[in-house]
This record gives structure tokens, C-alpha cells and sequence, in this order.
């Protein structure tokens, strides 16, 4: 009975232990600020725009913009994005058309408007910046 409860003693003490070890090598992304300073403001980029749009690195990535949305609005009421991708302007913007998967349902069924899962373009469509990598990347994408 001893030896069961020593080893759950010293269990709990080297638990507790663990994040007082380990937080010695880990930086804050914050870096040396205190939490409740303000962070520091991060240097705006410029948007890079390109005519035709981008090369994809793999063959499902959804396309990333080609042009500045810095002014568009996207919220349960509004989305900006579809003034030049829905069905009915696209044409006439010479803007890529929203795709068909974007009008379907959970179940496959085909929609009249877009999705209410595909409504919020920015969660897989990026606008391009020019800034360096935040890490090495060694990725090269499949043609």
C-alpha cells in the first residue's frame, strides 16, 4: 500500500513539474511584452495583384486573389464578392464565376444562392501580400 501511494506522491509531483521545465526554452509570440500591454502593431503590407491570377500548388487549392479587397465586405447581410463572381455579373466583370460546388448543400443538393457553408469567401480564398515567410518551407507543389 506504501509503495502505491509514493509512486502516486511522486506522479503528481513530477506532473506539476513538467511545465515549469519545459516553459524555460519557450518564447512568447508576444514576445518580451507583459500580457495585458498592447501588443505591437504589425507592418502593413502592400496587396500583390496579379492580371490572370495565381498558379496553383496543388489541384483542389481554391484560387487566391488576384486583386485588392482591402474595401470588400463580407457579413450575413453583404458580400461584396459576389457583385463580380455570381452568376449574373460575372461576364460582364470578366471575373472568374463562383463554382458549382459553392451552390451546393451539406447533402448535394443544388442551390439557388450560394452556400451558406461557402458564403464567407476568406476562409479559403487569400488575398496575396509581399512579405517574407514566417518559417522555412521546403513545399513544392505537384503539376
Amino acid at each position: 500500500m506504501k509503495k502505491i501511494v509514493l509512486t502516486a506522491v511522486l506522479g503528481m509531483f513530477a506532473v506539476m513539474a513538467i511545465p515549469f521545465s519545459a516553459s524555460a526554452d519557450v518564447t512568447s509570440l508576444r514576445g518580451d511584452l507583459e500580457l495585458d500591454a498592447d501588443s505591437k502593431a504589425y507592418e502593413k503590407r502592400k496587396q500583390v495583384t496579379q492580371k490572370g491570377g495565381f498558379e496553383r500548388s496543388f489541384k483542389l487549392q481554391p484560387p487566391m486573389i488576384p486583386h485588392k479587397v482591402d474595401k470588400d465586405k463580407i457579413t450575413l447581410k453583404t458580400n461584396t464578392c459576389m457583385r463580380c463572381h455570381s452568376a449574373a455579373n460575372y461576364k460582364k466583370e470578366k471575373a472568374p464565376m463562383t463554382g458549382e460546388s459553392h451552390f451546393l448543400d451539406r447533402d448535394g443538393n443544388k442551390l439557388k444562392k450560394v452556400s451558406a457553408r461557402r458564403y464567407f469567401c476568406n476562409q479559403c480564398h487569400a488575398p496575396q501580400q509581399s512579405a517574407d515567410p514566417l518559417v522555412e518551407n521546403q513545399f513544392v507543389g505537384a503539376k
